[in-house]
């Protein structure tokens, strides 16, 4: 909680005015946890295959609804975000099941989606932003090329192109760093409660891999599903109503 109140204390001394949404992020944060905690206990428990499946579907879920809330405005933005953290976690848990690198059971595939839909989450933002942001300030040049008789698809190619950076370059930008400047939260609690630390690497490496194959799979859909969305079907340009 001391560290909580320094957070506060920042908020207040710089008048940022952020104080009561901090204090009801934590308050939201532990309550949270504490119920899955509790929650994940008891599947890991039972062992049982669908109510795994259920969990899992259910982090998808919210991952989407926030993917939505930082849409801005695009039509189907909960579908796209949907669409794309299902394909991009599948296929990135199944490589690592099928592979044996992880094991078909509750207590690893649980986290392990976890990890993978906040990260794919987190890039499909940053690409909804990216897009709105270049729809607003390209506007002119997307009708020239439209104009000048240029098929959607490629009137907006750069911005799709753009975007799908936009999502990944965090994430690469960490992975640049793992090692020496940070030193990732799995590797470093693995290494605090005495795995070796070789060991705790490998596992380490595996996430970080994992992370560049959703972040990329996510980002992908994301941007090329989401752009369709900014015209009519004339192939009008068509701004979602907060850009308008």
């Amino acid at each position: 909680m001391a560290l909580v109140l320094v957070s506060l204390g920042i908020s207040y001394q710089q008048k940022l005015h952020i104080e009561k949404e901090t204090i009801i992020s934590v308050i939201r944060a532990v309550v949270q946890l504490i119920i899955v905690g509790y929650l994940l206990k008891f599947i890991f428990k039972v062992d049982n295959i669908a109510l795994t499946m259920i969990m899992e579907l259910f982090i998808i879920y919210n991952a989407a609804r926030n993917g939505q809330r930082r849409s801005q405005g695009i039509p189907g933005a909960f579908w796209i975000s949907w669409w794309g953290l299902l394909i991009a976690t599948t296929l990135t848990v199944g490589i690592l099941v099928l592979t044996k690198v992880i094991a078909f059971a509750p207590f690893q595939l649980i986290p392990i989606t976890g990890m993978v839909a906040g990260n794919a989450m987190t890039a499909t933002g940053l690409v909804y932003r990216s897009l709105n942001q270049q729809f607003h300030d390209q506007q002119q040049m997307v009708l020239e090329r439209l104009a000048l008789g240029a098929k959607p698809s490629l009137a907006v190619g750069d911005i799709a192109r753009e975007a799908i950076r936009t999502g990944m370059q965090p994430t690469i930008d960490s992975v640049r760093t793992y090692g020496i400047v940070s030193l990732p939260g799995m590797m470093s609690g693995l290494i605090m409660v005495g795995i070796d630390p070789i060991r705790a690497i490998k596992y380490q490496i595996v996430v970080v891999f994992m992370l560049l194959s959703a972040t990329g799979i996510a980002s992908v859909y994301a941007s090329y599903r989401a752009v369709k969305r900014f015209f009519n079907q004339h192939w009008q340009l068509a701004l979602p109503k907060e850009d308008q």
